[in-house]
């Protein structure tokens, strides 16, 4: 198994910027795509972005492109999300997620972490 712990989470206004980052050990050949997901209060958990194990592809939900950047570090079996421009829609809980390839990352992970709320005041 994969154990994936995220940090960087809180409170923060409109308009103004947090890293998200999340550390992966144990069975870390199963972190190949990693990811980020999360869930509003009253919704669905949402795809946020992703981003291969060279860091060469990333893919971004509608919503975030321009505004989010993932990236990753190998060396440290990290993954960062970097929001900027942050709206109150962006409040959440995000999840760190990973998977052996792109389209089970973007759709049904197989590891998650526990979550980091991150909530934008106005």
């Amino acid at each position: 198994q994969v154990q994936l712990v995220e940090s960087g989470g809180g409170v923060v206004q409109t308009g103004g910027s947090l890293r998200l980052s999340c550390v992966a050990s144990g069975r870390t050949f199963s972190t190949y795509i990693m990811g980020w997901f999360r869930q509003s209060p009253g919704k669905e958990r949402e795809f946020v972005a992703s981003i291969s194990w060279s860091g060469s592809y990333t893919y971004y939900a509608d919503s975030v492109k321009g505004r989010f950047t993932i990236s990753r570090d190998k060396s440290k079996n990290t993954v960062y999300l970097q929001m900027n421009s942050l709206k109150r829609d962006d409040t959440a809980v995000y999840y760190c997620v990973s998977g052996q390839t792109t389209e089970v990352v973007r759709t049904t992970p197989g590891s998650w972490g526990q979550g980091t709320q991150v909530t934008v005041s106005s």
